[in-house]
């Protein structure tokens, strides 16, 4: 199957890209095919295995009600969504995409199966439409598969996946058949992924689009960055990107002046201590993160569970090295791009069908080979990089408290944006030659998800979430 770039990445809405993202994009397209149905009085969703045990806090019933009404992840006006809810449920009432009213009790006509699952994937829904005696018009099923990827079902309730055909002139589908398209084509890696890009789109747009990607990542750290108070939810998590924004800004600004530098300067020799870099980074991921579990929007790479690591690792870029330009922020994202479908293809982003190893792993291996490439890395030190990113998230649960995405996920995200970069430098400073290859360590961890308990996989029923004590 034929994966771009554009597939990876998308712009959506937190906290969750398999629990938030995909559903609403699944009840979007019911609520679409219904257009040519006459007759329909009432829709139902009903909502199995992952998405019924963690969807509350996940926020999975607003993303269905908002999705039957036409809405899409990328465009939905954020600041009106609570709004809206209290207005469905005041009506008991929701207005299709073709205007039609119809009942709708988001309490009674969203059902959450904790006990079941559908045979495909952990995280299946399914939509009804009813005329007015109560007989079914139309029943469809979908999978979230990860990353806001939504899958139709057939009728024996499998995945019913409709592959890209697109030929492309440089296909890989493992690490080691994209080093040999670098090796054959003389290219590097970003450079296979860029000429990739063009069976679907000119180069023009594939840049346009990647830089306006980066455009919602910078707006996102910048908006969790002013944000203050506590995460919605019921933890009373603070958000702490603004008071580290507040001293890491004053620090710099005091050791500008004490160089003679301009005090706004964005330069790496404003900092006071050579390890306030780190705390900038911690910054960027958190406020990325914070602002994803407040539903903020948030571009999904590749899960919005882990959002902030590939814009913490993409800002540590831009700051702090010396020849960073958008030029690099393209050929960045393409590497991450590369690399993100070969674990798609091989294992899985999803947490609730591999655990967080699946999400922050992936992030963190995606991060780490595109600042190896925007670095000077040749193909196979980006390969390393990679590998040495996702393995050491290998076994990483996804446990997460009351089914937030707030309790381990945001502090996750920083030290995983964190160990990219040092993924990156280490890589670097070796040949490219190791001993566990990119595509062995996405096998391993393939078969240590299928080995992981279900309960440490986004269930909230194991781990640090029936450890920690809610009030």
């Amino acid at each position: 199957m034929a994966l771009s770039a554009f597939d990876l990445y998308s712009v959506g809405i937190g906290p969750s890209s398999s629990h938030t993202v995909g559903p609403m994009r699944a009840a979007c397209t019911f609520a679409a095919s219904l257009a040519e149905v006459t007759g329909v009085e009432r829709v139902r969703a009903e909502l199995f295995g992952s998405l019924a045990l963690t969807g509350k806090g996940h926020g999975t019933p607003n993303a269905v009600t908002l999705g039957l009404e036409g809405e899409d992840p990328a465009t939905v006006d954020i600041e009106a969504i609570d709004q809206r809810i209290c207005q469905i449920e005041d009506r008991q009432r929701l207005t299709l995409p073709d205007g039609r009213s119809v009942r709708f009790d988001p309490d009674c006509d969203i059902t959450l199966h904790r006990q079941r699952n559908l045979p495909a994937h952990p995280n299946g829904m399914r939509f009804a439409a009813y005329d007015a005696a109560g007989d079914v018009l139309v029943q469809r099923t979908f999978y979230s598969v990860g990353g806001g990827f939504v899958v139709d079902a057939t009728d024996d309730g499998t995945l019913a996946i409709t592959e890209d055909r697109t030929a492309l002139p440089h296909p890989f589908r493992t690490g080691a058949e994209l080093l040999t398209q670098c090796a054959m084509n003389n290219l590097p890696i970003w450079g296979v992924m860029m000429r990739n890009e063009l069976s679907w789109r000119p180069e023009s747009e594939i840049r346009a689009g990647l830089l306006s990607l980066w455009h919602v990542m910078q707006e996102c750290v910048e908006r969790g960055c002013r944000q203050s108070g506590v995460l919605p939810g019921g933890l009373h998590v603070p958000r702490r990107a603004p008071e580290l924004h507040h001293t890491l800004s004053a620090r710099d600004r005091s050791a500008a002046r004490l160089d003679g530098q301009d005090p706004n300067s964005a330069g790496p020799r404003g900092l006071s201590d050579p390890l306030d870099i780190i705390d900038w980074v911690n910054l960027y991921a958190l406020a990325v993160n914070e602002e994803n579990a407040a539903g903020g929007r948030v571009v999904t790479a590749p899960t919005n569970g882990a959002a902030g690591i590939i814009p913490a690792v993409l800002h540590y870029y831009m700051r702090f090295v010396s020849h960073a330009d958008e030029d690099g922020v393209v050929r960045f994202l393409l590497t991450a791009a590369a690399i993100g479908i070969i674990i798609k293809e091989n294992a899985s982003i999803s947490g609730a069908e591999v655990g967080c190893q699946g999400e922050v792993g992936s992030a963190c291996a995606m991060a780490a080979g595109a600042l190896c490439e925007v670095l000077g890395g040749s193909p196979a030190q980006v390969e390393n990089a990679a590998e040495v990113g996702i393995e050491h998230n290998l076994g990483l649960t996804c446990d997460p408290i009351g089914g937030l995405v707030q309790i381990p996920c945001i502090e996750r995200n920083a030290i995983a944006a964190v160990k990219a970069i040092n993924a990156a430098r280490l890589a670097l400073h070796g040949t490219g030659s190791h001993s566990v290859s990119l595509d062995k360590a996405v096998r391993t961890m393939r078969q240590t998800g299928r080995d992981m308990h279900a309960k440490y996989k986004e269930t909230s029923r194991g781990g640090l979430a029936v450890n920690i004590i809610e009030c």
